[in-house]
């Protein structure tokens, strides 16, 4: 089992002086606050990436790197959710002008700095942002709350709110899941649905904001997976494929 991280690399309970270097990865969870069907908090996103950043920058510190993790960028673009209450969506544009400052900033005194994303609706304001920060000379990546291809057996029909989502809140935050709430939403695969989705938002094609079923979910299926995610997210960052 692999476990999150305590203050020794939190960048918000440092000093200044010992905030990091040339040689410090500023490690960045970024989420959303929307909503997650009838059974799951709105910050779900937002908190699998804060426990997969902290778990990864403990195993990274284990192999000899000089790692600080940063609180978390808790809104993103959701867009797709603003049918729903509690959803707050700061859009892909501002979103984007939002990392782009941010990696400008933290370049001053760390290293390198790399966003660590539990958000899907995310993935085009970091990729271009971190394009944006590598072309004017600044050591910029991102990474997905992902396992590598292969090594999780996922459900194809599973993409927001659904198995994969409830059984890492079941093995991070059991507290919070409503499992007496949970029922299916669409579970169509995510390219079947895309057109409509794009159309029309989540509420357009799930009236309980869940694609996927997480009826099934269990926390010993949310640590397997979780574990592999903070392994790929290791493997990336180490290899600096972020």
């Amino acid at each position: 089992m692999i476990t999150s991280g305590g203050p020794r690399h939190l960048l918000a309970e440092r000093a200044s002086r010992e905030a990091g270097g040339t040689r410090t990865v500023l490690i960045v969870p970024l989420g959303a606050l929307e909503q997650h069907g009838p059974h799951l908090p709105l910050d779900t996103d937002t908190r699998i990436a804060t426990a997969v950043a902290l778990a990864a920058a403990d195993a990274l510190r284990v192999q000899g790197h000089d790692v600080v993790t940063a609180p978390a960028i808790a809104y993103g673009a959701s867009g797709e959710h603003e049918s729903f209450a509690g959803t707050v969506s700061i859009g892909t544009e501002v979103l984007e002008r939002l990392l782009v400052e941010y990696g400008r900033s933290a370049s001053g005194w760390a290293g390198r700095v790399v966003f660590v994303n539990g958000h899907g609706g995310n993935v085009q304001a970091a990729r271009a942002a971190v394009d944006r920060l590598e072309y004017e000379g600044r050591s910029a990546g991102w990474v997905p709350c992902a396992p590598r291809e292969g090594e999780a057996g996922l459900p194809a029909a599973d993409a927001h709110a659904g198995r994969i989502e409830t059984s890492l809140l079941l093995h991070l935050a059991p507290e919070l899941v409503r499992h007496e709430l949970a029922e299916p939403g669409d579970t169509r695969p995510l390219r079947d649905v895309l057109p409509e989705l794009r159309e029309a938002g989540v509420a357009g094609v799930s009236p309980n904001g869940v694609l996927g079923d997480p009826t099934g979910a269990t926390a010993a299926e949310g640590e397997s997976l979780f574990d592999a995610i903070v392994r790929a997210v290791v493997a990336r960052i180490a290899g600096k494929d972020a």
